[in-house]
């Protein structure tokens, strides 16, 4: 099936491998990755790797299943080859299931654990019922090239925060796609956090499949020496009356720290009183680092209620750094206290304690290896 679009090439969704060209990397969706990097998952399925799914607080709401589960017919299609190479050779997915009108208290918490140094796959499929209220935080770790996409359908009228965690070993890579998709009146708050592996290419999706979807897609990302992350997002408008706002905010630092953010939003001609926003904030803390920004904003119809978008890249600030310094506050922790004021509207709005502390302590810990090279 390919769903058209205008400014952005036709959509091919399909679950067959052949279905997709093998990228070499001058397409546009694939331009900025080193596909040498990504260690052969675009071409094929050559396994060896195994997945665990660790499941804790909540842990009834997540069962794991084989490739015959009728529970995985709520998998989203792949819309690339990467996906469908993922989908054709994983032996075990995750689901993860919030029962109708169902309010949770405590967060639903999975580990997905990639293993040995060679390829692994597994999907993930989030399933939030009617009315439910509930917060669930997936956090990929491990080793070696992992491929597997996260499915998340938000059925009407439930509110949801969905966190996905990028935290690879620093020679793993991860190449993954989460799908939204939001009923009538369903809210999602959709959080990426990508600090960890050699090389993390997350792209996200957001459908919306009847009038009052709101989602609010919040990121944050931590680069150092060689790493290359990537954060790809469409927001598609295509039925009336729904929202989004996209924030992501990233920090780079270290020879060859390179971070891309490409966020496509589309209001289709369909989606009158469409409101929406996206803004994407880069901060360069050392020389020979790199952050691409490329937001675009497509809209069909006049009716709108508003949509926008902004992005910068900047390096860091040596007049805040000197304004804290003059009065007493040593510069390493003068330095800790600026970028953390950098990430301080991310980590507010992600509303997970866990999830906010991973991300702090992450960022502390980089800093602290900057140290000798700052006072250097």
């Amino acid at each position: 099936m390919t769903a058209p679009t205008t400014h952005l090439p036709a959509l091919t969704t399909s679950f067959e491998v052949d279905a997709f060209d093998i990228p070499t990397g001058r397409e546009e969706a694939w331009r900025f990755t080193p596909m040498r990097r990504i260690r052969g998952l675009e071409k094929a399925a050559t396994g060896g790797g195994a997945v665990t799914y660790t499941s804790a607080a909540n842990a009834q709401a997540v069962v794991v299943v084989d490739r015959e589960s009728p529970a995985l017919a709520l998998a989203s299609p792949p819309t690339d080859r990467v996906s469908a190479i993922a989908w054709s050779a994983f032996e075990t997915a995750a689901i993860v299931t919030v029962p109708a009108n169902a309010i949770l208290d405590e967060p639903i918490q999975l580990t997905v654990e990639a293993q040995g140094a060679a390829q692994s796959f597994g999907p993930v499929v989030v399933n939030l019922g009617a009315f439910s209220q509930s917060v669930v935080v997936i956090d990929h770790t491990g080793t070696g090239a992992y491929a597997g996409d996260v499915t998340i359908r938000v059925a009407d009228g439930a509110n949801a925060t969905v966190a996905v965690l990028q935290r690879m070993d620093d020679d793993g890579v991860f190449v993954g796609h989460v799908r939204a998709h939001l009923g009538r009146d369903a809210q999602l708050r959709c959080v990426a956090i990508t600090l960890g592996g050699d090389l993390v290419r997350l792209s996200t999706t957001v459908n919306y499949e009847a009038p009052g979807g709101d989602a609010d897609l919040l990121g944050a990302f931590f680069a150092t020496a060689g790493q290359h992350q990537e954060h790809r997002l469409l927001v598609d408008h295509s039925v009336p009356n729904c929202r989004s706002n996209v924030t992501y905010k990233g920090a780079l630092a270290g020879a060859k720290a390179h971070t891309v953010w490409v966020g496509d939003v589309l209001i289709r001609a369909a989606a009158v009183g469409t409101e929406t926003y996206e803004t994407n904030r880069n901060l360069i803390l050392t020389d020979g680092a790199r952050a691409d920004s490329i937001p675009n904003l497509e809209i069909e119809t006049g009716e709108v209620v508003g949509a926008g978008h902004a992005a910068a890249t900047g390096r860091f600030d040596d007049e805040q750094l000197f304004y804290l310094q003059s009065r007493g506050i040593p510069g390493d922790e003068a330095r800790r206290l600026v970028v953390r004021g950098f990430f301080a509207d991310i980590v507010r709005r992600i509303g997970v304690a866990e999830v906010e502390q991973a991300l702090m302590s992450a960022i502390d810990q980089e800093l602290t290896a900057l140290q000798p090279k700052a006072s250097a």
